[in-house]
């Protein structure tokens, strides 16, 4: 199996998945990141949402026993049309989802702010292409979840990694 980029390992650290958490990961890609949650995970679960076929695929793959036992979910969908019907999450997180700072993600924000249990939060992770990328990224993050209602808090994990980590306001 490939090794598992620094992003991914980093952002998986960061989140300081408790066994019983209840994720949610935006854009999963392959399933990389579920991997390692679920890795984690005791009665907890993690359901992983990506809009592309393929990489649903490759993620349900890569995560068959995960899936097999009910600890992960993975679902092709954008996270607009996705139905929760009332679960909320502890924890919400996307690595290097680019909606977050590209345009104005009120929609989308407003949707997580609703996913959220009590004393959730929002964790969105990037690794831009260089360290003065990385603060302007941070900042600009910043600033935008703090205009929608959040309570951010900006982190660097060396290099260029960013997370923003952020609770309802």
């Amino acid at each position: 199996m490939p090794a598992v980029p620094r992003r991914l390992s980093w952002a998986v650290d960061t989140l300081d998945v408790a066994p019983g958490d209840r994720l949610l990961e935006i854009g999963c890609g392959p399933g990389v990141a579920v991997s390692l949650v679920c890795d984690r995970l005791t009665t907890g679960t993690i359901t992983a949402v990506d809009r592309s076929a393929t990489a649903v695929a490759r993620a349900r793959a890569r995560n068959a026993a995960h899936v097999a036992s009910g600890r992960a979910t993975v679902v092709q969908a954008s996270l607009e049309e996705i139905r929760f019907d009332g679960e909320r999450f502890d924890k919400v997180f996307a690595v290097n989802v680019n909606l977050f700072w590209t345009r104005d993600p009120a929609a989308e924000l407003a949707l997580i702010a609703g996913l959220l249990a009590p004393g959730g939060t929002l964790w969105l992770f990037y690794e831009p292409p260089g360290a003065d990328r990385a603060a302007v990224l941070a900042g600009d993050l910043t600033r935008v979840l703090s205009s929608h209602g959040f309570a951010p808090t900006a982190m660097r994990g060396g290099g260029t990694l960013v997370c923003v980590r952020a609770s309802i306001g």
